[in-house]
């Protein structure tokens, strides 16, 4: 087992988070959140409304899995409107834990920096542990971080694309310049080498959704990622050589004797 990573003074053995939604049916994302070894899971209140008892046999489902509920405000354009409905979730869920996304663009759904500020700033005000979603923007984070977000989530790619990193760069910088932060790679990674990249980058957990839940086996997708995350993270802790830029042997020449082939 790697070692565990700490959300707001929780530690969590697992440091993949995943998400619920977009599976071909409730069995298969139950095994598959098994086989990610998952502590955390994402779920969206819009997508259904257990105060009406819409879906209240999926909502059931969730809480009976005994994982820590890291709800969303997926579809809100504005701070108020996130603001809301992380208040909601508080009350059904019983958790002040809150996945941030206020979105500024329907077309790549990038979150609006200014108002996730804004909703960030109020929820933390009013004890939420807040976990954001922005973009791979330094000052965008360093913002969040200063505001007093303890966990920053920057995107690999924009939602669902499976592009993985498109800015490895940008993402490490992020790395070096806040070290206290507990940072995830949330949205865009495709397949799981994305997630080992991100890991050997030094981020601390990967979120994900559609990658398991689209994947033609769900299950075995799952169990990949939980390998990924795993391998990345031992790679990062144990230091990765320095690349060079001519070869070197693996097998040293000192003192290893040569013959030399004479003609007769």
């Amino acid at each position: 087992m790697i070692d565990p990573v700490n959300f707001y003074g929780e530690t969590i053995n697992s440091r993949l988070l995943i998400g619920t939604a977009l599976y071909p049916s409730p069995q298969i994302m139950l095994d598959a959140i098994h086989a990610s070894g998952s502590d955390i899971i994402t779920l969206s209140l819009r997508r259904q409304s257990p105060k009406t008892q819409g879906g209240n046999h999926f909502w059931q489902t969730i809480k009976g899995l005994g994982k820590y509920l890291l709800p969303n405000t997926a579809g809100c354009h504005t701070a108020k409107e996130a603001i809301t409905l992380a208040e909601m979730s508080r009350e059904l869920f019983q958790t002040d834990w809150i996945k941030l996304e206020v979105i500024g663009d329907d077309y790549n759904l990038q979150p609006d920096p200014f108002a996730t500020l804004e909703a960030t700033k109020v929820l933390l005000n009013e004890g939420f542990k807040v976990f954001p979603y922005c973009t791979d923007d330094l000052v965008f984070c360093q913002k969040l971080f200063d505001a007093g977000c303890e966990v920053i989530m920057p995107w690999g790619s924009p939602i669902g694309t499976g592009k993985g990193l498109m800015n490895p760069y940008t993402l490490e910088t992020i790395r070096h310049r806040l070290p206290q932060a507990t940072l995830v790679v949330d949205a865009g990674l495709g397949i799981p080498s994305h997630a080992m990249q991100a890991m050997e980058l030094g981020f601390d957990a990967i979120l994900l959704n559609t990658a398991v839940a689209k994947a033609n086996d769900p299950v075995m997708m799952a169990n990949a990622f939980r390998s990924a995350v795993e391998g990345g993270r031992l790679a990062y802790l144990s230091g990765a050589m320095e690349e060079q830029n001519r070869a070197n042997p693996s097998t040293t020449v000192l003192g290893t004797p040569f013959w030399q082939q004479t003609q007769s």
